[in-house]
């Protein structure tokens, strides 16, 4: 399991490393909202660009990416039908938490999993562009709908369109879908922005712990575990039943989409949170203990259905 070594060891040192910076006061937590603030509107803009812009979007397509679609709304709506009956949160944390429950860190982990694990890293961009062109696109538009001020009809539905995000998505599919070549002139500067982008989001999370203790009373800890279990355990379940039984995967594609599933929640949520101001503890809490928890999760994946 020396994919999920790496994958997990790189996101977990940065965080340590956030942690220590906000220990010695290099970065204080009132501070970390401007990295918060420059991985949003800067460095994952311009990361996104470049992914899609290099993508495939055929790729959306494959057997795989049906079951993980298939995954995340099943999580989705399990989550949402849970909160509303037990938690009744706004519309804005119940967002969080759904995207905690089925929003996939497939980037900084997924990528180093598929390249060691399931020894093809082409497994992961379908998960990566449909969270890119669907997930992200809509938790960001429902967050900018719930928490801008009130006005006009138009202007809550041109709000979303003016996300850097969703446009930096938008304009890289363009590329992709009209076969552009961009230059190195062009496309090396976002390169170069895009590559801070995790680290950015990684730092600013680990500076955040300082002071917090997870599950702390009155920070929605059933919302947190409720959120942590659908991804860590349910989710895998899901796409085992749905590769195997609908989807008829043979045995590494099943693998793959099981293993995908188990990936713990995307760091983007808490970025998504942090700049929103909502929901934070939630998403916080739910990246850290899914980090955790999905690594013997995955490992487990592995021995059970690759074995």
């Amino acid at each position: 399991m020396f994919g999920v070594i790496v994958g997990f060891s790189i996101i977990l040192t940065i965080i340590v490393i956030g942690y220590i910076v906000g220990k010695i006061n290099l970065v204080t937590v009132e501070q970390r909202p401007v990295l918060n603030k420059i991985a949003f509107y800067v460095a994952t803009p311009a990361l996104l660009f470049t992914v899609m812009a290099k993508a495939h979007v055929a790729v959306l397509f494959s057997p795989v990416m049906l079951v993980s679609a298939s995954t995340v709304v099943v999580a989705v709506l399990l989550y949402v039908i849970i909160s509303r009956i037990f938690f009744r949160r706004p519309l804005a944390e119940t967002t969080i938490g759904a995207a905690g429950a089925s929003y996939t860190n497939a980037n900084n982990i997924g990528l180093p999993v598929a390249i060691y694990v399931l020894a093809d890293p082409s497994y992961v961009a379908p998960v990566l562009l449909m969270q890119l062109l669907i997930m992200a696109p809509t938790v960001l538009a429902i967050l900018d709908v719930t928490t801008g001020e009130k006005t006009s009809v138009w202007k809550m539905i041109l709000r979303p369109l003016r996300n850097p995000i969703i446009l930096a998505s938008a304009l890289g599919v363009v590329v992709s879908l009209l076969e552009i070549d961009l230059p190195d002139p062009v496309l090396k500067p976002f390169e170069m922005l895009g590559g801070a982008a995790i680290p950015l989001v990684l730092l600013a999370f680990g500076i955040s712990l300082n002071g917090q203790r997870p599950l702390q009373a009155g920070t929605g800890r059933r919302d947190i575990l409720v959120a942590t279990s659908i991804k860590v355990a349910i989710m895998p379940i899901v796409a085992w039943m749905l590769g195997s039984w609908v989807f008829h995967l043979d045995p590494h594609a099943l693998f793959a989409a099981v293993t995908l599933a188990a990936l713990p929640t995307a760091q983007n949520v808490y970025n998504f949170a942090a700049t929103y101001e909502r929901g934070e503890v939630i998403a916080r809490d739910t990246v850290l203990l899914t980090t955790l928890l999905s690594v013997p999760a995955i490992v487990l994946v592995a021995w059970l259905i690759a074995a």
